[in-house]
């Protein structure tokens, strides 16, 4: 068994009478892209900062490949760590290059990496510019290639597509799965769920400071009993057909739109509407299952919270 990048024990950080993380336990393992999400003050942010060592923990433990962060070692450690903020600040009156080449002495990583880096993150057009001149995405680019400097063992990204059009934010996962595959661990923060649903291996839900539900987005569907959808395509002729084959099963119900179907049903009816729906034969000439989103999924975690 290798040991876990990220090992989190009861990690508490208290801001007066607020808690912002509460006893929090988190391990992230080698080479998984982790998500980590939650509404605005959930504690994802200082959850990050506490694993950099820039905040102390109140309480609790946090050990980076196996180093704790309050260690006197963890300093070694945090050269080998790439980190995106949530809110880029950058020096206005410098280049796109100077900015990476004054990064990367602080690193202690060669200065000719920086044009290098530039390119890979789509700004080498820009370089010599001012960083007062860029975009909100152009700056969030540069912010990423700061992070990405020394080929980072493990990246802490918080909220790192802000600002990106579409074509960004395709070639920023095209780099983090470079990233991945190199052997980088990835921790990012996200809230667009949408984005993140197909690209992360495990995630966590914080709310108020604490970790609601940790796994897989499919395990979580599970857990969480969510139904799912069948979308067909029948016939009007046939409407009355599809409600007879799925009349005797529970917990189903139809909404017809012309031509199309929606068939909700509870996930462990699944195979019994899947049967059921094959033996109509070809009344149905077009068949879709639609799983719960993540979003689906995190609203229902926190709303079973709120209700316990």
């Amino acid at each position: 068994m290798t040991q876990p990048v990220i090992e989190v024990h009861g990690a508490v950080k208290r801001f007066g009478a607020v808690d912002a993380a509460s006893g929090v336990d988190l391990t992230i393992e080698a080479g998984e892209i982790f998500g980590l999400i939650g509404h605005n003050g959930a504690g994802k942010s200082t959850l990050f900062k506490m694993m950099l060592g820039l905040i102390p923990a109140t309480a609790g433990e946090i050990h980076i490949n196996g180093c704790p962060v309050r260690g006197p070692m963890f300093r070694e450690v945090r050269r080998h760590l790439g980190y995106l903020p949530e809110n880029v600040v950058l020096y206005d009156n410098l280049s796109g290059l100077e900015t990476l080449r004054f990064i990367a002495s602080l690193k202690g990583v060669p200065g000719e990496e920086c044009g290098a880096m530039l390119e890979r993150v789509g700004l080498s057009h820009a370089g010599d510019r001012r960083v007062k001149t860029y975009s909100k995405g152009m700056r969030q680019r540069l912010g990423f290639a700061q992070a990405l400097l020394g080929n980072p063992i493990l990246l802490f990204l918080d909220e790192p597509t802000n600002g990106l059009d579409p074509e960004g934010i395709r070639e920023f996962y095209r780099i983090v799965r470079e990233q991945r595959d190199r052997g980088a661990t990835i921790v990012l923060t996200s809230h667009i769920l949408a984005e993140i649903q197909q690209r992360v291996d495990r995630l966590a839900i914080m709310k108020n400071g604490k970790l609601q539900a940790l796994g897989t987005v499919s395990s979580l569907r599970e857990s969480m009993h969510l139904p799912l959808w069948f979308e067909l395509r029948v016939a009007p002729e046939s409407h009355e057909a599809l409600r007879l084959a799925l009349a005797s099963i529970a917990g189903v119900e139809i909404e017809f739109i012309d031509e199309r179907a929606t068939v909700r049903c509870d996930r462990d009816a699944r195979m019994t509407v899947l049967t059921a729906l094959s033996a109509l034969g070809d009344r149905v000439t077009e068949l879709g299952i639609r799983e719960p989103s993540l979003e689906d999924v995190f609203h229902g975690y926190c709303e079973l919270r709120e209700v316990s």
